[in-house]
């Protein structure tokens, strides 16, 4: 997909494309997200599927903490690397469905817009690998589009239509997740469900107004558009999670 779109748009645009667009805008909610669920300086944060380094350009003004971002295309690992330009920062190709780091080292996981690419059984098992990341009491923040919102299922709607069609950038799958599905995982895996925020309630503070490609401006509040949930490790071990 990304040889695709930068064989037809400049590499800036391509690689904010790549991400489904918005680069700076997106990212910018992103980053305030994170802050709103407690991300601190001095924490470790592993942003898997960061792809072209949205979350990263946006936090690394001022984020002071550990970061590890994770992705399956080697070209949007290096263009996340030379945008941000953290020594300190890592970039690591992702194998497999495991978070590359040790057992209980990261204060927070995220996943934004991976969920929405994957069947719910790879979903899960990433989820699995991530409470093993986990500090006790550290959370995973991740994104995802479910059939209660009307804005979503057009999206399915779409999906629908586009039925045995071809183009350049292939098949797009999107998955769709139920909260129910959610507390299923949950309850199996340990962790503890925080909070929802619904995709389109303006409920994420902007410390400027972001423009978005579409030449939308939103100042003072803004919604990601996807939904999100919160997940917490518990802080101490259940029997649940004892293995």
């Amino acid at each position: 997909m990304v040889k695709y779109l930068a064989s037809i748009h400049p590499w800036d645009t391509a690689m904010s494309l790549a991400m489904g667009g918005d680069y700076e805008a997106v990212g910018t909610i992103e980053a305030q997200l994170l802050k709103r669920f407690d991300l601190k300086t001095g924490d470790f944060l592993i942003d898997v599927g960061c792809g072209s380094g949205r979350l990263a350009s946006a936090l690394a003004p001022f984020f002071d903490g550990n970061y590890l971002g994770v992705d399956v295309v080697p070209e949007m690992l290096e263009y996340a690397a030379s945008r941000v330009n953290r020594k300190d920062w890592q970039f690591v190709l992702g194998e497999g469905l495991t978070v590359p780091a040790g057992d209980g080292i990261a204060d927070m996981v995220c996943f934004f817009s991976v969920f929405t690419h994957l069947f719910h059984q790879e979903s899960y098992v990433y989820l699995r690998d991530a409470f093993r990341v986990l500090k006790p009491g550290g959370k995973v923040v991740f994104s995802f589009e479910e059939f209660a919102q009307p804005r979503h299922w057009r999206t399915f709607a779409e999906l629908i239509r586009r039925i045995g069609e071809t183009s350049g950038l292939g098949y797009n799958h999107d998955q769709f997740v139920s909260r129910d599905g959610i507390a299923a995982w949950s309850e199996h895996i340990g962790f503890e469900i925080c909070e929802y925020i619904d995709a389109f309630v303006d409920s994420v503070a902007l410390p400027h107004p972001v423009r978005f490609d579409d030449g939308r401006v939103a100042s003072g509040m803004a919604a990601l558009e996807q939904t999100v949930c919160v997940l917490q490790k518990p802080a101490e071990p259940t029997a649940q999670n004892i293995r």
